[in-house]
């Protein structure tokens, strides 16, 4: 197996031995390696020649070169996979402060708690898979950039395409459908086990068109499954994408996001909302109405956000059907839009059909309504429909 190495930045040698020791098990497994630096001029020049240094804790007060410029020096090398630990003495928050705000990943004090620290280095492995993930799917839609067929091929294949995605499970009926207005679009949806009782479910518009809007798709699509298996609460989930979204928007550039995760063995779904469309929830009384919103805004643009999560009671054969602006701002030649006026009582009169056929019902009465006009926006449309566990 491949070890995570973290460098260790400190001029005492009573900390590194403490690190050895401490973590002897998880070397000896290969699990960690750790080399080690005596200040950040030293740390730069390791880092200059080696690229597999994945996390680094270092020491603030140091010779020659402290931590709170080798924190500037490495903000110069613009990798978001390479995260650092501060560690400080306690008490010491000018300079903690400083170190988040050039950025540090998080930080720990002296003396330093063994276990604590464990659990910072485990949550920054865990970011690191996150960003480099990100980053695989980016550079894999940047490659293909002049070649949009393949990157119409690529897009297609991120997004899930195999129905029914969980055979062997009968408690809930999941379909989705995107139709970009390019080659390749802005628009996604993803549903996901995040263990044997939640399913966590997704719809997202990404402002812009084209290449540029499929790269950062990927991007957050990637982001917020990675963070799900992390946490159950739909807010937490999407103020941490949010936060590790922000370095990689333009002016231009965010995301709005439906989240979902349904509890197969009740029914209940908890949800988030960041500036998304309301889904509409079709109830198996025949009632259809808006789901109401919760404390969220647009991903990607504005920190410090506290974002809420709702739940909702979902009744054997209720259906949520979520859906991006591409249906209900399709624009017919009369300059006229298709609305939630219109989606509302769609639903309202194919309230019996399975989900795939009420997505593929919804996209078509959208191209009905468009006629000859061009489609300007992409289209997706999700339908989760809860059954109840059968015996």
């Amino acid at each position: 197996m491949n070890s995570s190495k973290i460098m260790v930045v400190d001029d005492e040698p009573d900390l590194q031995m403490l690190i050895l020791q401490k973590f002897r098990k998880q070397i000896q497994n290969e699990v960690y390696e750790f080399v080690f630096a005596e200040n950040g001029e030293e740390a730069l020049n390791h880092l200059n020649g080696s690229d597999d240094i994945t996390l680094i804790l270092s020491d603030i007060n140091m010779p020659k070169m402290d931590g709170l410029t080798l924190l500037q020096r490495l903000q110069e090398k613009d990798n978001p996979a390479l995260k650092t630990v501060i560690v400080s003495a306690y008490g010491d928050m000018e300079n903690i402060r400083t170190a988040m705000n050039r950025g540090a990943f998080d930080f720990v004090t002296k003396p330093i708690d063994f276990n604590d620290l464990h659990v910072t280095i485990e949550k920054g492995m865990k970011e690191i898979s996150a960003v480099k993930a990100a980053l695989d799917d980016r550079k894999r839609l940047v490659s293909v950039q002049n070649d949009l067929d393949a990157a119409h091929k690529i897009q297609q294949q991120i997004l899930p395409q195999i129905f029914p995605p969980f055979p062997d499970r009968n408690e809930f009926s999941i379909y989705a459908e995107m139709h970009p207005a390019k080659d390749v679009g802005g628009d996604f949806y993803d549903f996901f086990l995040i263990d044997d009782t939640h399913l966590g479910f997704v719809v997202g518009d990404v402002s812009g068109k084209g290449v540029q809007a499929a790269i950062y798709m990927a991007v957050a699509r990637t982001m917020i499954k990675s963070v799900a298996f992390q946490t159950l609460d739909p807010a937490e989930c999407l103020s941490k994408v949010n936060a590790m979204l922000i370095p990689e928007s333009d002016s231009r550039t965010f995301v709005t996001v439906f989240y979902g995760v349904l509890e197969t063995t009740t029914g209940i779904v908890r949800y988030c909302n960041g500036g998304h469309n309301l889904p509409f929830i079709v109830k198996s009384n025949g009632a259809v109405e808006q789901v109401e919103d919760s404390p969220g805004i647009i991903l990607g643009k504005f920190e410090a956000f506290k974002f809420g999560t709702r739940e909702l009671q979902c009744r054997e054969g209720d259906r949520l059907v979520l859906y991006t602006d591409g249906v209900t701002e399709a624009i017919n030649e009369a300059g006229e839009m298709y609305m939630e006026q219109r989606l509302l009582p769609y639903l309202d009169t194919h309230r019996p059909q399975n989900p795939d056929n009420v997505v593929r019902g919804v996209v078509v009465d959208v191209l009905k309504f468009m006629g000859k006009a061009t489609q300007s926006d992409d289209v997706t449309v999700l339908s989760l429909e809860y059954r109840a566990k059968k015996i």
